[in-house]
């Protein structure tokens, strides 16, 4: 799978650019502040729907302008496809120039797997950025999911609301039955998927790791835990009818899988309370790496890996053993220098106040 050509109209600092692309890796480079990461945003956007750090769509207009247009054209092994978002008064999608309905018909249409130095977060953070990590790539290979997600917090918004006017309005507790019903099924469902994935972490973790590690002189193990409270239905049922004083007293819902997480253990202990800052960036690593060859293997071919301002958060071992695992993958790299590449499929471009420039092959 590869990207062949990025058009952009009114995208952020682009006003008009087309972008023919390798179909192995693809370095953007210049200063800050130019536009580099916008390219991948745009990438994101018709992979995925939405922005990775835009609140609202309309953060995506260019300035003084009332809408904005991203195309992308791809190919994968079995077909071409062009995928366009628009957004003006509202987000609308096309694929091959047909409309579409639901964001979720997009969503997987083009593979790919982020970093940046934001997702190092994702280990010293809260769980928040952890459940973001699984659920968006859990939701680009399984449409459903994404399905169940979304009820789900419809559901938690419904009885999270209804928690609090049982406290002002005296309102019945009957309808909590019901809400607490639909709550621990939709739970349950997403908790089979999670720990699906979680399952197959677990089993490639420690041979991917030794491939980022392989130039350390100590032997790390690693270990991946998956914690939730909703691994038994008619259990989770019992547990929200025996929390219901409490959430009461807080106005909103205290288990759940809104509350899921995951830890990482080096040497079993807790990487993000005791491990180096090496080590986390490590483990962010091998995590993407994990994501990257669990995608491969569902889709049946190598997806799209988006390296923003990837080189600044690792040294040069790390970078070296991170990009020699990377067969089939086509790479958009971001960077503020240029980097000097020996593979025979590669494309440098410069980026300054939202221009994009091929540079000749050396």
């Amino acid at each position: 799978m590869y990207i062949t050509e990025i058009n952009l109209k009114n995208f952020r600092n682009y006003q008009e650019q087309k972008i023919e692309v390798d179909k192995g890796i693809n370095i953007f480079y210049g200063d800050n502040a130019q536009g580099k990461t916008n390219i991948i945003e745009a990438i994101f956007l018709c992979s995925m729907g939405k922005s990775f750090r835009a609140k609202k769509d309309k953060e995506l207009i260019q300035f003084n302008e009332l809408s904005t247009t991203v195309q992308i054209d791809y190919e994968r092994q079995d077909r071409q496809g062009k995928i366009k978002a628009q957004i003006g008064e509202k987000k609308e999608f096309f694929i091959n120039g047909i409309k579409q309905t639901k964001i979720s018909n997009v969503v997987g249409k083009i593979n790919v797997v982020t970093f940046s130095p934001d997702d190092i977060k994702m280990i010293k953070g809260g769980p928040d950025g952890r459940r973001k990590f699984i659920d968006m790539m859990i939701s680009s290979l399984k449409p459903n999911y994404m399905y169940l997600l979304n009820n789900y917090n419809r559901v938690l918004d419904q009885r999270n609301s209804y928690l609090k006017q049982i406290v002002k309005d005296k309102k019945n507790q009957e309808l909590l039955d019901i809400l607490d019903e639909q709550l621990a099924d939709l739970s349950y469902q997403i908790y089979e998927y999670r720990n699906q994935y979680f399952e197959k972490f677990a089993s490639i973790i420690q041979d991917t790791h030794n491939i980022i590690t392989q130039n350390t002189k100590k032997e790390e193990i690693i270990k991946i835990k998956y914690i939730s409270n909703a691994k038994e239905k008619q259990e989770f049922l019992q547990n929200l009818k025996q929390n219901r004083a409490l959430d009461l007293s807080r106005g909103y819902t205290s288990i759940g899988i809104h509350r899921d997480d995951f830890l990482i253990y080096i040497n079993k202990k807790v990487v993000s309370v005791y491990g180096s800052q090496g080590q986390q960036r490590t483990t962010t690593l091998t995590l993407k790496l994990c994501e990257l060859r669990i995608v491969s293997e569902e889709i049946g071919e190598a997806p799209i890996l988006l390296l923003d301002d990837f080189m600044s958060e690792l040294d040069e071992n790390r970078r070296s053993s991170f990009l020699q695992n990377l067969k089939n993958n086509q790479v958009i790299i971001t960077c503020t220098d240029n980097i000097a590449l020996e593979k025979e499929h590669s494309k440098s471009f410069y980026v300054e106040n939202g221009a994009v420039k091929a540079e000749e092959r050396k």
